[in-house]
């Protein structure tokens, strides 16, 4: 099937896509922020794609490309995979720390600190007040101490 791999590439966009809208990702809607991430990596791995075909160290099956090279005989399929991947990695990454964050944010403050989050930096040789059970303020005894 000659559109395979266009057609992964479309699927890879419309598993993530609702990402955007659900989680609100905000990955479209910085559309300048989009293209410096896209773009260097686009640009690298394209020179590099370039090379490796003309030393003849990788080739693409016509039978799963639409056989459209663009300069230096680089399928246009390969430049698709290098801009659509990193979208559905952006909107996987945003739409995860919108998650982690809307989860932090609604924890109750009993239930202590999020262990998906990192929480302030403890101070070396500091151990956090710990009420016990008693839920007076008291310093628990520990076995050696106060003897």
């Amino acid at each position: 099937m000659r559109f395979e791999y266009l057609l992964l590439m479309a699927a890879c966009l419309a598993v993530t896509l609702p990402l955007e809208f659900w989680l609100r990702a905000r990955v479209y809607r910085r559309p300048l922020r989009l293209l410096l991430a896209i773009v260097p990596a686009l640009v690298v791995f394209y020179v590099w794609d370039a090379v490796a075909i003309a030393r003849g160290h990788w080739t693409y099956s016509p039978a799963h490309t639409t056989g459209w090279l663009l300069p230096g005989a680089v399928p246009v399929e390969e430049v698709v995979f290098f801009i659509v991947i990193p979208i559905c990695g952006l909107l996987t990454y945003e739409g995860v720390g919108t998650v982690l964050h809307r989860r932090a944010v609604r924890k109750p403050a009993e239930e202590g600190p999020s262990p998906l989050l990192p929480g302030p930096p403890k101070r070396k040789g500091t151990v956090p007040f710990h009420s016990g059970a008693d839920q007076k303020g008291t310093v628990p005894f520990r076995s050696g101490e106060g003897r």
